[in-house]
């Protein structure tokens, strides 16, 4: 039995992970709990950085700044409104579509809700949107919930202006206007229940005297209370209820009414629990509280709102041990942190049947409430869901029954709403976005063009070979149609082993990952009749493999997210075009001498590659068009790469003979290292098919001009071309340059193209504007150019350590102590470099460059510690390796491999 194509019983497949990604995110949301907005005029009456906290007045609210909901709603905010990443400019931006496209602004935020049921007693007077008035935001219609404890109080306002202006006094006075006041509370419950547009009751006893709820109502002390406050209603400046026992009185009597009602849709009541302003009383909060409460009426729905936060396992115990209690784990989004979003989401499912568990926004006042609640929701539920499947806690379909139940169906049908489910529509293109199924991104890369023979399964290693597995395409349709995995079984030495495939002395070849292949990156080619992948390794758990080199990058590009960082990288191809000459020897075979690693294939005959013979080539001249057998060749790689999707920007001769440069556009980081191994796979396709061989060997020629990879950079973020953002960034760059050079410099040949003037970025850690004996080049704003790497670096590993560090730089608003180098460094006085604080070189060689990286311990730390040592010792056993060649064996060497 083939086990490559065995997924391990606990791993879903990509697939299977998307679709419940896909679920989550076109599912539509009955949000069962939530306030009117504002109208427009209103708006600035409450201060906008309550939107993530419930510290909704005075200078406390001013704290929110500093809290993780504020910062990652910044984030998210400044995102979608293309601001930059600061509450300033988040606030103008969000005043700006108040001005500009308030109702556009409005219907974007409340995207994705298919119904509101609204709570609309938050606010007295006319600032709040009436009911009616959210429907043009929503697919169906919305619904009201009935606040009690506002009710009653409307009653005894009215009642005790009346007692106050009748002459009449006396207990037999308030006796009657108790019984008034019960009896106009109980005409108002029982029209609410018979009211098709009322769905539902909500108290915030919580709020008001705590939810120990008295098993009975107390009527000698009710009464009495009631007399209290009509006796002295002059000297009150009476709004709320704040005495236990006519607050208990309204909850039991609501409830008493809902369990009497004929109707067999019984009404649920909504209790606050847990999370609120200072308000509660904390420890009177939690929904334990009620549980004699729940007993006494075990016909009446309970939803015990906001998760209980902190009291969260107490709500999923009595959600889970009570038929007709119910729990909703609204309001955290978006006022606690994503961390502890998640962890309330996985404390409900501890214990809590899904069935009985709802969602809310607690949206409020601002239409940012809703949209964040929803936008982040969203992301927890993908995270935590998919991580079971992952772990096999939970089937996929199952996942997507959780999700849609939770958003949709429980509420639904809890409520008797009788709204049809049916999915949003997603934007032209959706389909390709980065949560589409990898069927579907397969079938629309299909559709163009006729089925390939072979599908490839990319991935490059730790000594930058390019290394792939191959399956035939009939086979691989097959496991995508039949939702079975498309990962494949590979050993964990794939990171142990240099380009002859000896393994690392200390690694053994025990264990196996899976190679997971990323959809996203399907392109044709690089040859006719095979299309490629990139893929990533994860451990059979689904969990991340800390030594993939594609998932460090993608490590470095969340944390720039998550910072407000987003990055374009567009490289540069320099090649070297060598003429095959036949009748070489190649009759020289690989040593099977297993006991000495070092055996190698002697090197094949210099003859066999010839440099081509050219009128003069230099750089940018036109003659090397003269030849029609290069001019054709690279005229057919430009069209293979345009039919393919990669628009090559330019290209033209470098320096050294037969030495050309192909640049490409820029992309995000993960894109452009996928775009990058991939053109020059079809390259040397091209060029072998052609009778040429392609080399990026970094110094072909000792007196010549090295072959490099030059790195533009830049911060495409807004704000991203602000000094004070591309800066930091840049020095912390150059902070870890001399570390950073062990992933981009990789090879002895490296530092043969290391050189002053030479134009290859020269061996000072500086930086210069336009200056190009610089190893970092000054652009123009936050676009740089990073010269010192080139072709022989894993593109993955050089970009994680150069994004890591830059990230970090800003993070820690490091200082750009390094001035703007004019000249070359190397021709800089002593004054000069002191002045400019050139006083570090890079490493003269790959042991210096690996000894920089391991004492670098920030930058072993954003890497991983089990990075740096894996790579490490690959590298060592490869100079050892390569030691045993003579200078012009290992020149042919490398050659041959890159």
């Amino acid at each position: 039995m083939n086990t490559a194509w065995v997924g391990a019983r606990s791993s879903a497949t990509p697939s299977q992970l998307d679709a419940l990604a896909r679920a989550i995110r076109i599912t539509p949301i009955i949000d069962h709990h939530a306030h009117p907005l504002l109208k427009l005029e209103a708006l600035a009456k409450h201060p906008l950085l309550s939107i993530t906290s419930e510290a909704h007045n005075g200078d406390v609210v001013h704290s929110a700044i500093h809290s993780l909901p504020h910062l990652r709603a910044v984030r998210q905010l400044s995102g979608m409104l293309n601001c930059n990443n600061t509450w300033e400019d988040v606030v103008a931006a969000i005043e700006q579509k108040r001005i500009d496209s308030p109702l556009e602004w409005t219907a974007q935020c409340l995207d994705g809700i298919e119904t509101l049921l609204l709570d609309d007693g938050l606010d007295d007077g006319d600032d709040a949107q009436d009911m009616v008035w959210h429907n043009d935001y929503t697919r169906s219609e919305c619904k009201r919930i009935v606040r009690i404890e506002k009710v009653a109080a409307d009653i005894i306002k009215r009642i005790g202006k009346t007692c106050d202006a009748s002459p009449r006094t006396g207990q037999d006075v308030l006796n009657d206007a108790y019984d008034d006041w019960v009896g106009e509370l109980d005409t108002i419950i029982n029209e609410a229940i018979d009211d098709p547009d009322v769905v539902a009751f909500k108290s915030v006893i919580c709020y008001r005297t705590g939810l120990q709820v008295a098993s009975t109502v107390n009527e000698v002390e009710a009464r009495a209370a009631f007399a209290d406050i009509i006796s002295n209603f002059a000297l009150l400046d009476f709004a709320k209820l704040q005495v236990a026992a006519l607050n208990d009185l309204v909850v039991h009597r609501t409830a008493m009414l809902i369990r009497d009602s004929p109707s067999k849709q019984k009404k649920p009541i909504q209790f606050h629990t847990g999370l609120g302003d200072n308000d509660i009383v904390l420890a009177k909060s939690s929904p334990a509280h009620l549980q004699n409460f729940i007993r006494a009426y075990p016909t009446v729905p309970i939803v015990l709102l906001h998760a209980g936060y902190p009291f969260m396992r107490e709500v999923g115990y009595l959600a889970t041990v009570y038929e007709h209690v119910y729990a909703d784990i609204g309001e955290v989004f978006p006022c606690v942190s994503e961390d502890g979003q998640e962890q309330v989401l996985r404390q409900i499912l501890e214990l809590c049947p899904w069935s009985k568990i709802l969602w809310s926004t607690d949206g409020h006042w601002f239409p940012e409430t809703y949209l964040l609640a929803v936008t982040q929701m969203r992301e927890v539920f993908t995270n935590v869901l998919t991580n079971y499947v992952r772990k096999g806690h939970i089937g996929y379909k199952a996942a997507i029954d959780l999700a849609q139940d939770i958003l949709f169906r429980n509420s639904n049908k809890l409520y008797h709403l009788d709204i049809d489910f049916m999915e949003l529509d997603e934007e032209p293109g959706a389909e390709v976005g980065p949560y589409a199924s990898d069927l579907e991104l397969f079938q629309l890369f299909l559709k163009d063009q006729p089925p390939p023979d072979f599908v490839r399964i990319c991935w490059n290693d730790y000594t930058a070979t390019p290394r792939m597995r191959m399956i035939p395409f009939r086979k691989f349709k097959t496991l995508l149609d039949q939702g079975q995995p498309t990962d494949i079984s590979i050993a964990q030495a794939v990171f142990g082993l240099i380009q002859n495939d000896h393994l690392v002395p200390s690694i053994a070849p025990i264990g196996e990952y899976r190679l997971h292949p990323d959809f996203s990156s399907l392109r044709p080619g690089p040859t006719e009749g095979h299309v490629s992948m990139y893929g990533e390794f994860r451990e059979k758990s689904g969990a991340p493999v800390a030594l993939c080199p594609r998932s460090l990058l993608q490590k470095a590009v969340d944390l720039g997210a998550q910072n407000g960082l987003t990055f374009l990288l567009g490289f540069e191809i320099e090649f070297l075009l060598l003429e095959r000459v036949e009748g070489a020897d190649t009759s020289a075979t690989l040593s099977l001498n297993s006991l000495n690693p070092f055996k190698h294939r002697p090197a094949e005959a210099s003859g066999r590659f010839s440099t081509l013979v050219t009128d003069g080539h230099a750089w940018s001249v036109s003659r090397y068009f003269a030849d029609p057998k290069v001019a054709n060749l690279l005229r057919d790689i430009v069209h293979a790469l345009d039919s393919m999707g990669i628009y090559v920007e330019q290209i033209h001769a470098e320096s050294a003979t037969g030495q050309f440069e192909l640049i490409l556009p820029p992309y995000p980081p993960i894109q452009a290292v996928d775009t990058l191994l991939h053109t020059r796979d079809v390259m040397f396709a091209l060029a072998t098919a052609a009778g040429y061989k392609v080399t990026l060997h970094p110094k072909p020629f000792p007196t010549a001009c090295g072959t490099a990879s030059h790195t533009h950079m830049s911060i495409s973020s807004p704000g991203g071309d602000k000094p004070e953002v591309y800066e930091p960034f840049y020095a912390g760059i150059l902070k870890h340059l001399r570390a950073i050079t062990a992933f981009t410099y990789s090879n002895p040949a490296s530092f043969e193209r290391l050189k002053d003037g030479a134009w290859a970025g020269g061996r000072w850690v500086t930086w210069g504007t336009q200056n190009r004996e610089t190893p970092l080049r000054k652009i123009e704003g936050s676009h740089w150019e990073l010269k010192a790497m080139d072709g022989l670096a894993n593109p993955y590993l050089a970009m994680a350590a150069v994004l890591l560090s830059g990230i970090h730089g800003y993070m820690e608003r490091e200082k750009l102590i390094w001035g703007d180098c004019e000249i070359d460094p190397a021709k800089l006085t002593p004054n000069d470099r002191a002045e400019l604080e050139v006083t570090d070189m890079l490493p003269a060689s790959v042991e210096e460059a690996l000894t920089a990286l391991k004492g670098d311990e920030k930058l072993v730390e954003f890497l991983g510690p089990e990075v740096v040592e894996r790579y490490c010792a690959v590298k060592e056993f490869e100079m050892a390796f390569l030691a045993e060649m003579g200078e012009e064996e290992r020149r042919n060497w490398i050659m041959e491999r890159y």
